[in-house]
């Protein structure tokens, strides 16, 4: 069949499509950013690219005819803790206006539970969606997903963090919340076995795991699973301001997102029992093995999406093409060359830099600046990077954004999204055998240009000790 992908770019979406190709299907990937293209889908003869922005109704003319089934993924979660209600209710009619004036017979849309009766907005939001997308010209299959648990997941990613980080922990009183998860790889089979299936045609159900758990128990299982002992006691004084700020200061969330999460998290999400999974041949699993299981993925760094490389984890809200070319007047620039003596290894450093690896020299002024950002609304060091050595165009890479990633032209340029009184670049390139590392600061402003002067005696120590390391085996 010849499937259209949305969110191509998202957690679910590149997950998706190993499992499309695998069963032989044709794919048409929508992508808002050309140059933010996952790398599974570059150079494959069963994927079609095409550029689409679902909030400009003029891209969707680049939408085949010939489609059979459509995946609607788009998520706009908190990328405005005000509007992203108005924009994904925008996104899903933009959508459903024009794919019926395509061939499709089956849209499939993954939402979430939404049976509590005083839904969070992001839930709302999430219900009004698939409101929207309801046709008369095409068939709608809704899967209502629980809490999804896997590797880069962000229930995932913020249950680790708070685990790992803290043997005790005071926390807010909606860790008491009960709710359902699943698993990532039940979401990503209910969503492959359901392409064509006429009896799930205009009807709507609730994927979950055997378990209802609070929040509090899933983190003592997932303590369970890495062997740690934790100790965990709520109180009632929380607002939900504080927890928000809880969040954002513990865990690697942005604050827009830890909003929007501790908004849902004082809600149920419980599943209605229906018979989808006898006939799609589903049995989820526990939330421990889903645990575990995420595990062998982050061990072997096989992880193929985190929602830390979504752009609501950051600042950075537009086409990378945009920031491609650094600008050369009105900055200033910190310019460094050395002589490279294993090209192969000097390569290999700069594609392994950040991380738990660090940035080679320095990392505690590094860190220092981490927390900073962090204390001023930022986002601090804690993405990190999604894998150890592989850099791809739109991935969080600490607290920078990838802009181009190219390793036969022996390119790297990131673009800061730390809180800065202007825009900051950082580029590596090898040209002839020489490394130039350079670093490009555009002010906004007089109090941009008093910050460069302020931070310029650090960043000569810095970056002199950086590019030295990395041209050194």
């Amino acid at each position: 069949m010849k499937i259209l992908l949305t969110g191509t770019t998202g957690y679910i979406g590149k997950r998706l499509i190993p499992m499309l190709l695998e069963l032989d299907h044709q794919l048409v990937c929508c992508v808002r950013d050309i140059g933010r293209v996952p790398e599974i889908v570059k150079n494959n003869k069963k994927i079609t690219l095409i550029e689409v922005d679902f909030l400009k109704e003029e891209t969707l003319k680049a939408i085949p005819k010939d489609i059979d089934v459509a995946y609607y993924l788009i998520h706009s979660m908190s990328s405005s803790s005000t509007d992203f209600e108005k924009l994904e209710k925008q996104c899903a009619g933009n959508f459903k206006n024009h794919i019926e004036s395509t061939d499709v017979k089956q849209v499939i849309y993954l939402s979430g539970i939404v049976n509590d009766s005083n839904l969070s907005k992001h839930l709302a939001s999430r219900k009004e969606v698939e409101n929207t997308l309801q046709s008369k010209i095409y068939a709608l299959t809704t899967f209502r997903a629980g809490i999804i648990v896997g590797s880069g997941s962000a229930s995932f990613e913020i249950i680790r963090d708070l685990v790992e980080k803290l043997p005790l922990m005071i926390v807010p009183k909606w860790v008491n919340t009960k709710s359902q998860y699943i698993a990532i790889r039940d979401v990503l089979t209910f969503l492959s076995k359901a392409i064509g299936k006429q009896e799930l045609y205009n009807k709507s159900y609730d994927i979950f795991g055997p378990e209802v758990l609070t929040y509090k128990e899933m983190m003592l299982r997932f303590a369970e699973v890495r062997k740690f002992k934790r100790y965990i006691y709520s109180v009632p004084v929380m607002t939900p301001k504080l927890s928000s700020y809880w969040l954002y200061f513990i865990t690697a969330t942005s604050y827009k997102l830890a909003i929007s999460l501790v908004d849902s998290m004082k809600v149920e999400v419980i599943g209605i029992d229906s018979d989808i999974n006898e006939m799609l041949g589903v049995n989820p699993i526990t939330y421990k093995e889903a645990v575990q299981k995420a595990f062998i993925k982050i061990e072997q760094n096989s992880s193929v999406s985190s929602w830390k490389d979504s752009f609501v984890s950051g600042r950075f809200n537009k086409k990378l093409s945009q920031y491609i070319e650094v600008p050369q007047y009105g900055c200033f620039k910190d310019i460094k060359k050395r002589e490279v003596k294993n090209e192969t290894r000097t390569l290999e450093k700069i594609w392994s830099i950040g991380g738990h690896n660090g940035w080679y020299y320095g990392n505690f002024l590094w860190k220092m600046r981490g927390y900073l950002d962090k204390i001023s609304g930022g986002i601090g060091l804690r993405r990190g990077r999604t894998h150890p050595t592989k850099l791809s165009a739109g991935d969080a890479l600490d607290f920078w954004r990838v802009l181009y990633a190219n390793k036969k032209e022996k390119r790297l340029l990131l673009y800061a999204e730390m809180k800065l009184p202007g825009e900051a670049w950082l580029e590596f390139v090898i040209i002839e055998n020489i490394l130039y590392q350079r670093a490009v600061f555009r002010p906004k402003g007089l109090f941009g240009r008093l910050y460069w002067y302020a931070v310029a005696p650090f960043h000569g120590f810095i970056f002199n000790g950086m590019i030295s390391r990395l041209v050194n085996n």
